[in-house]
């Protein structure tokens, strides 16, 4: 496999990289990369209420090059929104994955980390002495992050994806214990410029919440509609104040809920993420799939490769928070990404470093 192979393909070590840089530098083309010292790899975790995710790359040009990744669901935040805290099963869940994830962050020489936990650790009565748990037996020291970061970071994480032609986007995030709207403003007439947060929030309904909150295994078109109105309840306020003025505007999302929906609208056999990150989704086509799902049994739901039991008793709490947030926001297309927090914490990481092109 040549040099030029493995970085197209994204498997060249990092240290390659760089000495491929550097001699680019010689010859020209690439002397606009940077990198700061010992900042070859990057590693950005995020555990979440239902999955933990970690992302390993190193820069490359005005972006980077993924070196490892990996995701597992966790539900860390199973049952906390009826006892107030994490159980045993669940923290057991979670360091066994984030001991996969130190091994990773260690076989790759990442030193550049960014470690951080979401609303689960928020809500959670012994979120303090989990985290100390974490730390004693994996090494990782987490850092619990508020939800106006969280926002911040899905829209470094999601901004590449925006309509160059369009005025901006609502942006939503949902999660398992919570769910992050913004409305991000793109002046495009400066391709370059960073997308402005223009307003943000949070409500404390994610997929685990809300399925807990109504049940998600056998859900029937009157649950799907009270779920719906539950998160309509939190979402219309802000719909209220910031829902005006939508022209060339469109919705963009970021979750395991449009993601999978975008594998079921596509007829995948297998989840690729390589056919959905960034794939447009028109109106009519969401309320088909979202129809499909709901026609579905349990079983039916588990099976399907694109959903798998893992996620078979939370997609169809995942869809009433959307439907709620497009009745809020009636817009016309969703653009649908696999990207998130990781990615926004890896662009943060390296533009501070200064080891992205300039």
């Amino acid at each position: 496999m040549t040099d030029d192979t493995r970085l197209r393909d994204g498997l060249m070590p990092c240290e390659d990289l760089q000495k491929l840089d550097a001699v680019e530098g010689r010859r020209g083309p690439g002397a606009s990369r940077r990198f700061a010292p010992d900042s070859g790899v990057y590693a950005a975790l995020d555990l979440g209420t239902n999955n933990c995710r970690l992302l390993i790359a190193c820069p490359s040009g005005d972006s980077f090059r993924v070196v490892d990744s990996f995701s597992r669901i966790v539900r860390l935040g199973e049952g906390i929104s009826t006892t107030g805290y994490i159980s045993e099963a669940a923290i057991e869940r979670a360091i066994a994955a984030l001991a996969i994830c130190r091994d990773k962050i260690q076989s790759k020489k990442a030193k550049r980390l960014r470690l951080i936990a979401t609303e689960a650790c928020r809500a959670a009565s012994n979120a303090d002495g989990f985290r100390d748990r974490v730390a004693a037996e994996t090494g990782i020291e987490l850092e619990v992050i508020d939800r106006e970061t969280e926002a911040a970071l899905a829209v470094i994480g999601c901004s590449p994806l925006l309509d160059p032609r369009g005025r901006g986007a609502i942006l939503f995030d949902i999660g398992g214990g919570s769910t992050e709207l913004v409305r991000i403003a793109r002046d495009p007439e400066q391709k370059n410029a960073e997308p402005a947060i223009k307003a943000w929030m949070s409500i404390p309904l994610g997929v685990v919440t809300l399925a807990e909150l109504f049940g998600g295994r056998d859900v029937t078109p009157e649950i799907y509609a009270r779920m719906v109105e539950e998160v309509s309840r939190h979402v219309g306020p802000f719909a209220a104040a910031h829902g005006g003025d939508l022209d060339d505007m469109h919705l963009l999302g970021t979750s395991g809920t449009v993601t999978t929906l975008a594998g079921i609208h596509l007829n995948l056999t297998r989840y690729d993420r390589r056919r959905v990150d960034g794939i447009w989704m028109d109106d009519a086509e969401i309320s088909a799939t979202i129809a499909r799902l709901l026609g579905m049994s349990y079983q039916d739901r588990a099976n399907n490769n694109c959903i798998s039991i893992d996620r078979a008793d939370l997609v169809l709490a995942g869809c009433a928070i959307l439907d709620a947030i497009r009745q809020a926001f009636p817009l016309p297309r969703l653009r649908v990404a696999d990207r998130g927090l990781r990615e926004g914490m890896l662009v943060e990481m390296m533009r501070e470093d200064g080891a992205l092109g300039v």
